[in-house]
């Protein structure tokens, strides 16, 4: 299928052939028919991209700082990479699309087959979109009035949390296509309506559809304006949809409302206010969030959980079906809002030059398709043959990119799949790297007779499933750690291990790294207890980032710890005997990303793992003390390592390397010659399950023994 772009790094605006989406549980698959272009918003977006890095750095001064902190912590050239593979990732453009249903997911009730909807899916010929961001077009709505949906939804979602009653008087400050919808609905709400627009054909259009309109640029003063319009009471509410980054905006906003009256920002300006114009007439400012509520709430959006109707009235799926009654009752017109209609293959008309685009809405058309879509596009016609570390990589997000494929890249590796559940990330990757093909379908790895060796990076709920069918298919498996994210998924786990003859490798790392391979040849190879504390300054992670729910994630123990749990285990040459975990301040039946990990050896080692979230980015972020026969090792972040009280070490350093090179050095070799597995899979399965235990011991508030 083909898919609209915007590469960040050089500015350019592609059509893309990716691999069409498969259908996800809570999700339907949607052709698309048509799109709208919102003009505004992906003005911004190629803009950015078009601009070089001086200028990107300006117009995000936060990441600079935080791109400062990496240096200090983790080095130049880390860093470096980092910010290059962040502006590697092409950004999918659009969130207007309307078309058929051609496939429901598990769990859908309220679509079938054939039904036309409208979303907020990308411009692209397939998408797949999760139920509460997709709504049922009525009869009479035609495929390009309802393009306009999810617009209008912005625009109805500011109107909502101006809260306007009937009769009052509020300002547009903006024409442009969000501006000139949500004018048209506070008219059918019974409001007197006053619109701002720089742009005369913008003014003349709203003037058309019934709306007061000026252009302060021909010599209105806005605010004199408002105030003769009420007879000096001024507006009683303002909604702001310009795009512009001057402050001019909000300081007229305030001067033309009235006292206590109520100001939304939908669109981007500048924020600097004066406390003088607020403060006098009490006046309110809200930011509106897109759609309305649920907006960029995972168990809303991704998860389908609805919010209860007689508490929520207006979820941003009800918004939808509102615009589009609207559109149904012809209470708003969008038909004259249209500036041009243009074939999806002639995409650069519209965004050749955005910035000097006159244009209100502009539509684009899509070929109609019969049959099923191509689930795999092929890159490159290199020959595989079985046995030599033939790969097919199952995930294409932010670590397969950044750190996967560039270690990969410099082994003996045959790269002949990536998959991605939307298409993109694995095509953009499998261009970058040389990958034969980049697919949707991870069937197609299992069911190839050339994989030798399946790798899975997805998240974490699905790495136990993808272990199991990959071991199943005959491959060898590496899956990026956690192994599983219980004890039902784990014994599922060694039980297709023990029948399948392969072997399963997790991304345990730290074991590989230059310094920790240091550490365990200055310790010597006797079973003898030792201490060691490891201390892991994670960082904070939002709460509603996926890593923290237990179901998927599996929280940041079970999920990260595990880490620290392996690297003892190699540093002692012993496995875990029984743990106990203590947590910063929750309930012990919450998550937790502050907690401290006790852990008894089997040979007598105390181990002891600080996970703390709570912590400076600017300080280092992992810590290694080990003492052990009146002799201490201290690793500071991968970088450099001090000894003291050994006889023919006294310290090393390294560029910051955790293991990852090495790790995968090891992998392929091992692939390649049918040799052991990288690490013991009963290692494998005692770290796994001293994770399970940890969080156990949190809960009982007693040490757990590990079987």
């Amino acid at each position: 299928m083909k898919q609209i772009i915007q590469d960040l790094k050089d500015g350019n605006t592609i059509l893309e052939e990716v691999p069409a989406p498969l259908v996800k549980p809570g999700q339907v698959l949607i052709q698309t028919s048509r799109s709208l272009v919102s003009l505004g918003t992906e003005r911004m977006l190629v803009e950015f991209g078009k601009a070089n890095f001086l200028q990107k750095a300006r117009q995000q001064p936060d990441k600079v700082k935080e791109v400062f902190n990496k240096v200090k912590t983790d080095g130049l050239q880390p860093t470096v990479n980092a910010v290059f593979n962040k502006l590697g990732q092409p950004l999918p453009l659009g969130y207007c699309n309307v078309g058929k249903v051609i496939a429901v997911g598990k769990g859908v009730e309220d679509f079938a087959v054939g039904d036309r909807v409208a979303s907020n899916g990308n411009h692209a010929e397939y998408v797949s979109i999760p139920k509460n961001l997709v709504a049922k077009i009525p009869d009479n709505v035609s495929d390009e009035e309802a393009a306009f949906t999810v617009i209008g939804a912005i625009g109805l979602q500011g109107i909502r949390l101006a809260n306007p009653t009937f009769g009052e008087t509020v300002v547009v400050v903006g024409l442009g296509l969000i501006g000139l919808i949500t004018a048209q609905l506070l008219k059918a709400n019974g409001c007197q309506v006053i619109g701002f627009d720089y742009d005369s054909a913008k003014v003349a259009l709203a003037e058309s559809l019934g709306i007061t309109s000026v252009n302060p640029g021909e010599g209105n003063d806005q605010v004199a304006f408002v105030n003769s319009f009420t007879n000096g009471v001024g507006a009683d509410a303002v909604i702001i949809t310009a795009s512009n980054k001057s402050n001019e905006i909000i300081s007229q906003s305030a001067k033309m409302s009235r006292k206590r009256g109520r100001i939304v920002l939908i669109g981007v300006i500048g924020l600097d206010i004066s406390r003088a114009d607020f403060f006098e007439k009490e006046l309110t400012f809200q930011v509106s969030c897109s759609y309305g509520p649920g907006r960029y709430d995972e168990a809303y959006e991704q998860k389908g959980q609805d919010y209860p109707l007689g508490y929520v009235r207006w979820t941003e799926k009800r918004n939808f079906e509102a615009v589009l009654n609207a559109i149904d009752s012809k209470v708003i017109v969008v038909e004259p809002l249209i500036t041009e209609r243009v074939p999806l293959d002639q995409y650069e008309s519209i965004y050749g030059d955005m910035s000097g685009s006159k244009s209100i809405a502009s539509i684009l058309v899509y070929p109609e398709k019969s049959g099923e879509p191509k689930r795999a596009i092929t890159i490159s016609s290199n020959v595989f043959e079985p046995g030599k570390g033939t790969v097919g990589i199952i995930g294409a997000g932010n670590f397969t990119s950044a750190m996967i494929l560039p270690c990969l890249k410099k082994t003996k590796a045959k790269l002949k799949f990536i998959s991605s559940s939307g298409g993109l990330s694995g095509t953009t990757l499998a261009k970058k790297y040389g990958v034969a093909q980049s697919t949707t379908d991870n069937s197609l790895i299992f069911q190839d007779s050339e994989v030798d060796l399946a790798l899975v990076t997805t998240r974490h709920n699905a790495h136990a499933k993808m272990v199991i069918e990959a071991l199943k298919s005959g491959k060898n498996v590496f899956v990026e750690k956690p192994l599983a994210l219980n004890q039902e998924e784990l014994d599922a786990v060694v039980e297709a291990y023990k029948e399948s003859g392969k072997t399963v490798s997790v991304g345990f790392n730290r074991r590989f790294a230059p310094l920790a391979i240091q550490m365990k040849k200055a310790l010597g190879s006797g079973d003898t207890p030792m201490n060691i504390i490891a201390t892991m300054n994670a960082g904070l992670i939002p709460p509603n980032v996926w890593v923290h729910d237990m179901e998927v994630g599996g929280g940041r123990i079970i999920g990260e710890a595990c880490h620290f749990i392996d690297l003892i285990t190699y540093l002692s040459g012993s496995k875990v005997k029984s743990v106990c975990m203590n947590a910063m301040g929750v309930n012990p039946e919450e998550n937790t990303d502050n907690a401290t990990i006790l852990l008894k050896y089997e040979n007598g080692t105390n181990g002891v793992i600080n996970y703390f979230a709570n912590g400076s980015k600017s300080y280092s972020k992992e810590r290694v003390e080990v003492y052990h026969q009146e002799r201490t090792l201290i690793m500071d972040n991968w970088r450099k390592l001090k000894g003291f009280g050994f006889k023919n070490f006294s310290s090393a350093s390294s560029g910051q390397d955790k293991g990852h090179q090495n790790q995968f050095n090891l992998l392929i070799d091992s692939v390649q010659k049918g040799g052991s597995p990288i690490i013991p899979m009963d290692e494998l399965v005692n770290t796994t399950k001293a994770s399970f235990a940890a969080i156990e011991s949190l809960k009982l508030g007693a040490w757990v023994n590990v079987d």
